[in-house]
C-alpha cells in the first residue's frame, strides 16, 4: 500500500498503544509528577539513563552529594546539627594527658610506682635538690646503636629480661682497651710484661769519635697491687739489659779510650710501698727501694782503660707516719740508703777498687699540706741528710763526707681532670768536710704535669733536680737539672705516636765544666691486642760540653715487641 492510506495506518497503531496507557493513569489515585531533567539524561554512555550509584560500571567511592542526601532520607537519618554558635566538644575528659606523672588539673592522687622485689628504690629528694624522674615501670638503660643488630641469643638472666630481676648496670667504658688485664692471686692484682727489641746505635760509647754497633734490649716488668679494704701494698719492679754485638778494643797506637771494651749494661729500678691504716686519720708508711745501674756513657766519672762498666747498687728505705687533721695533713719519715760499687776491670787484666765511692746516707723528710680548694693542695717540704763514705779519703785525696738537704714549696692540683699534677720550686745545698771542696748549691725545680688536650691527645711535662757524687779532683758534686716535654696522640686506639724532647744541664761545681744534653725521640706503637704490641723508636742524643773532646752525638733505631698480661 502507498499514499495517504499508509500514513493513516501508522497513526491508528500509535493510538491503539496510547489508549491503554491513559486508562491505567486514570485508575491510579496518585498525583502526577513532572520529570526532572538532569545531566544523567544526556550522558553519551551506555546505561546513560541509569543513576551513577546504581551503575555496575561506576568507580569505587563515586557518589554525589545529592545521591548521598537522598540515601540518608530513605534510611530515615537526620542531618547532623549545626556547630554554629555551639561550644565544641572533643570527647576527651579533663587532665587526660597527665597520665601517672606531671600536672593534673583535677588534683587527683597520682599512681605510686611499683617496684619488683630487689629493685633499688630511688631516694627522696632533699631540700633544694631537683626532683628525680620516677618511672612507674622498670628503669631502662640507654639503648646502644647496636641493640638492633643481628646477634646470637643470650640467656634471659644475662639480657636482663627476667621479671623481677634488678636492672643491670652498664659496664664502664674501658679507657685503655688494649692495656694489660692482669691476673688475680688472692687479693693481689698482678701484671707482667717483657719487651724484646733490637736496633742500631751509631755511637753507643758516646765518644768524640763515633763508632756504631748493633744491640738488643730485654726489659722485664712486674707490678702487684693489693685489693684490700684497709691498708695497701704495691710492688713495682722494672729492669732492662742492653747487649752490644761489637766490642771496642783500644787503638793500636797506645791511646786509651774513654769507653770500655764491652758496653753491655744492666739497669733495674724497683720499689715496694706499704701503708698501714692505724685509724681513719693516722697511717704508717714504708718503702723499700733498689737501684742497679752504671755510670752514663760519656760521663767523666768513667775511668779510662776499662774492660766493662762497673756496676753500682743502691738499697734503701723510708719509714714514716702520716697524720690528717681536718684539712691539714702532716707527714714525717726517716730515710736510709746504702750505695756500693763493684771493682773496675781494666783492659790489661787488672782491677781497681771503688771503695772510695761507697757510702751510707741517713736523713729525714717532713711535709705539710693543706686542702685549700677542691683539687688544689699546696704543700711545703724540707729534707736533710748526711753521707758517710767507707774510705775517708778518695783516690784523689779528698774527703767526700758531706751533709745537706733542700727546702721546697709547691702545690698539687686537679682542674676538671684536664690538667693534673704537681709543681714546686726550692733551694738545695750541700757542705763537705774537706775545706778544699766548695759548697754545692742551686735552684731546685720539680714538676709532673699532665694536660689532656683531647680524648686522644695528652701532653706531659716532667722536671727534676738531682745532686750527684763525682770523683773529679776538686769538684764538689754535680747539680743536674732535667726537663722533659712529651706529647702522646692516638691515631686509633690501637695506634699511638709519642714525641719526646729532653733538655738537661750538668753543672760540675768547683770546676769550669758545664754540659748540656739534648734528646729528641719518636715512638710508634701498634697494638695488635691486649697481649702483643709492636714498638718502633727513633732517637737522637746530643751532649754539648765546654771541654774539648767531651762532646758527642748519637742516633738510635729500635724495633721490637712487647708481651704483657
Amino acid at each position: 500500500m502507498s499514499g495517504p492510506a499508509r500514513g493513516r495506518r501508522k497513526r491508528v497503531n500509535a493510538l491503539r498503544a496510547l489508549l491503554p496507557c491513559l486508562a491505567l493513569i486514570a485508575f491510579d489515585n496518585s498525583s502526577a509528577h513532572a520529570q526532572t531533567i538532569t545531566s544523567d539524561l544526556f550522558r553519551p554512555v551506555r546505561d546513560g539513563f541509569v543513576s551513577p550509584q546504581d551503575s555496575r560500571l561506576r568507580r569505587t567511592g563515586e557518589t554525589t552529594s545529592d545521591s548521598a542526601d537522598d540515601a540518608r532520607r530513605r534510611d530515615g537519618e537526620k542531618p547532623a546539627p549545626s556547630r554554629i554558635g555551639n561550644i565544641p566538644s572533643y570527647g576527651l575528659p579533663a587532665a587526660s594527658g597527665a597520665s601517672t606523672s606531671g600536672f593534673d588539673s583535677l588534683n587527683r592522687k597520682r599512681t605510686q610506682p611499683k617496684f619488683y622485689p630487689g629493685q633499688a628504690r630511688p631516694k627522696a629528694p632533699g631540700p633544694g635538690s631537683p626532683a628525680r624522674a620516677i618511672s612507674a615501670g622498670r628503669a631502662r638503660l640507654s639503648v646502644p646503636p647496636s641493640e638492633t643488630a643481628n646477634k646470637a641469643p643470650i640467656p634471659p638472666a644475662m639480657a636482663g629480661t627476667v621479671v623481677g630481676q634488678p636492672a643491670r648496670k652498664r659496664l664502664k667504658i674501658d679507657d685503655d682497651p688494649f692495656g694489660a688485664v692482669g691476673d688475680y692471686a688472692g687479693s693481689f692484682l698482678i701484671k707482667g710484661a717483657v719487651e724484646l727489641r733490637g736496633g742500631y746505635d751509631t755511637n753507643p760509647g758516646r765518644t768524640f769519635v763515633p763508632k756504631g754497633s748493633s744491640f738488643y734490649v730485654v726489659a722485664p716488668e712486674f707490678l702487684a697491687v693489693s685489693n684490700w679494704e684497709r691498708h695497701a701494698l704495691v710492688a713495682d719492679l722494672r729492669g732492662s739489659f742492653a747487649g752490644y754485638g761489637n766490642t771496642f778494643p783500644p787503638a793500636g797506637d797506645g791511646t786509651i779510650s774513654s769507653a770500655p771494651t764491652n758496653l753491655d749494661r744492666p739497669d733495674f729500678t724497683g720499689h715496694i710501698d706499704g701503708r698501714l691504716d692505724v685509724t681513719r686519720d693516722t697511717r704508717l708508711l714504708g718503702q723499700l727501694r733498689l737501684l742497679v745501674a752504671t755510670d752514663n756513657p760519656g760521663s767523666p766519672n768513667i775511668q779510662a782503660g776499662l774492660a766493662k762498666y762497673p756496676i753500682f747498687s743502691t738499697l734503701g728505705g723510708t719509714f714514716g707516719i702520716d697524720q690528717t687533721l681536718n684539712r691539714l695533713q702532716l707527714s714525717a719519715g726517716g730515710t736510709i740508703d746504702r750505695t756500693v760499687y763493684t771493682n773496675s776491670e781494666l783492659t790489661d787484666g787488672t782491677s781497681t777498687t771503688n771503695d772510695d765511692r761507697n757510702f751510707n746516707q741517713y736523713g729525714g723528710v717532713g711535709r705539710i699540706s693543706y686542702d685549700l680548694l677542691p683539687g688544689v693542695k699546696p704543700f711545703a717540704e724540707i729534707q736533710g741528710d748526711s753521707r758517710i763514705h767507707d774510705v775517708q779519703f778518695d783516690r784523689s785525696g779528698f774527703q767526700r763526707d758531706s751533709s745537706g738537704g733542700y727546702a721546697k714549696a709547691g702545690t698539687s692540683f686537679e682542674f676538671s681532670r684536664l690538667l693534673t699534677g704537681e709543681i714546686s720550686a726550692g733551694y738545695a745545698l750541700r757542705d763537705y768536710v774537706d775545706p778544699r771542696l766548695s759548697q754545692l748549691n742551686g735552684l731546685l725545680t720539680s714538676a709532673s704535669l699532665t694536660w689532656t688536650a683531647t680524648p686522644l691527645t695528652t701532653a706531659k711535662f716532667y722536671s727534676d733536680t738531682l745532686i750527684g757524687e763525682t770523683t773529679l779532683p776538686g769538684v764538689s758534686g754535680v747539680l743536674t737539672r732535667v726537663y722533659t716535654f712529651e706529647v702522646d696522640h692516638d691515631f686509633r686506639r690501637w695506634l699511638t705516636a709519642i714525641g719526646r724532647f729532653t733538655y738537661g744541664t750538668l753543672d760540675y761545681q768547683g770546676d769550669d765544666r758545664h754540659d748540656k744534653i739534648y734528646t729528641l725521640s719518636g715512638d710508634l706503637i701498634y697494638k695488635l691486642n691486649r697481649d702483643l704490641w709492636v714498638k718502633g723508636t727513633l732517637r737522637r742524643d746530643v751532649m754539648d760540653s765546654n771541654i774539648l773532646g767531651s762532646s758527642s752525638a748519637s742516633t738510635v733505631v729500635l724495633l721490637g715487641v712487647r708481651l704483657q698480661n
